[in-house]
């Protein structure tokens, strides 16, 4: 599958936060950026973030773009199923399931990942399920021997969360999947630095 579950992580954990806390749990994390912009009602928002990985984009593509990967990279997702393929592979539809907790509705919804190669841009939309909006899109671009990873998400879960749940994704969850996506994407290129 084509996970976008980092960005709509981002945004989930972002979009019932006071707009007052935001650039102060962006500041936790000097490793990385993160910008979070909420509706003023906060049940919508939108969030941006960019990571610098030690990896050329043809190591990360696979992992941001596969089902498989986003099982063990992305927190609470329970399932992730491609429905179809284009058969020039510019397009997958995906449907994918995401229980975060006892305290928060299990989200299934289905999105079609649009790919621009040589691999550096996948672009997400929500075609249907328990979210009301999702737009998100990885922009990878490389710098020397690095990759900057950047995404983008536009989000309107339509459902409350709880300010606290929030706060504990933007400060430990988010980054902790970057992280992820950061460590398996140069434990890959160590093994295979071709």
């Amino acid at each position: 599958m084509r996970s976008i579950l980092f960005i709509f992580f981002l945004l989930f954990a972002a979009y019932a936060v006071p707009a007052s806390h935001l650039e102060q749990e962006s500041a936790l994390h000097g490793d990385m950026e993160v910008a979070v912009s909420l509706d003023p009602g906060e049940q919508s928002g939108t969030a941006s973030a960019s990571v610098r990985i030690h990896a050329r984009r043809e190591v990360i593509w696979p992992l941001i773009t596969s089902c498989a990967e986003a099982l063990h990279l992305v927190a609470g997702m329970v399932a992730c199923e491609v429905l179809e393929t284009a058969p020039d592979g510019s397009w997958q539809r995906i449907r994918q399931v995401l229980d975060y907790s006892w305290y928060v509705p299990k989200l299934a919804y289905e999105i079609r990942a649009s790919y621009d190669q040589p691999p550096s841009r996948v672009s997400i939309e929500r075609i249907s399920g328990d979210l009301l909006t999702l737009r998100s899109s990885w922009v990878l671009q490389s710098d020397g021997d690095y990759t900057i990873a950047h995404y983008t998400i536009a989000l309107a879960p339509g459902f409350w969360v709880p300010h606290w749940l929030v706060r504990v994704a933007l400060r430990h969850d988010l980054p902790k999947m970057l992280r992820a996506l950061r460590a398996r994407a140069e434990f890959l290129q160590q093994r295979n630095p071709g």
